[in-house]
């Protein structure tokens, strides 16, 4: 879409920005309880400011038409760092539970605290975590919840299955489910506080 903004003709009475919005709207796929918008990486050079600009107003468009909004980033800082994710009501910072995870979920938290995210709306997650494992030191953070190592995901991902489709029982798809209720608890609670 930013390479359209600058390559393609822009219907008339529409600027970038507009433009831009539209395609935004046009790319949400909707479906049965969710809906969905897919953002490719960034490719090709030049500054994404003007992208990441839009992302942003964009997501903000979409917080007065949804009740949740998940945003499932690429491994690492950037759309903290850019700030194109705004302020969540629940930053859940997902790693396994190894010594360059602990490092990355140290600086995501670092991150997320200087652009004004307060420290009780992060949440840590560990992935594929093995039985046994040593204990973890994250500071006086818990874990919201441990989503233990399943060989049904692997499985899964071997045979092109989607993971929605592994048996009810899998232990990480309990878990997962048990994490859908906290975070449902959670908006539940901040509902109640507004009213």
């Amino acid at each position: 879409m930013r390479e359209e903004a600058f390559t393609r003709h822009i219907p008339p009475g529409m600027n970038r920005h507009d433009y831009i919005r539209f395609r935004f709207r046009q790319a949400l796929v909707e479906a049965k309880g969710f809906d969905l918008v897919a953002m490719g990486r960034p490719e090709g050079n030049g500054c994404y400011c003007f992208a990441n600009d839009l992302l942003s107003e964009c997501m903000i468009q979409l917080e007065r038409d949804y009740r949740f909004i998940v945003i499932d980033t690429e491994a690492g800082m950037e759309h903290i760092s850019r700030g194109t994710i705004g302020k969540p009501d629940m930053l859940l910072i997902v790693s396994d539970p190894g010594a360059r995870g602990l490092r990355t979920i140290a600086r995501i938290k670092e991150i997320a605290t200087q652009i004004g995210l307060e420290p009780g709306r992060i949440r840590i997650v560990f992935n594929r975590f093995k039985s046994g494992t040593a204990s973890v030191d994250i500071g006086n953070d818990i874990p919201i919840t441990i989503i233990p190592d399943d060989h049904n995901i692997e499985a899964a991902d071997l045979a092109t299955t989607p993971v929605s489709q592994i048996p009810s029982d899998s232990p990480a798809r309990i878990a997962v489910l048990n994490l859908a209720k906290k975070i449902q608890k959670r908006a539940h609670e901040k509902d109640e506080k507004q009213e």
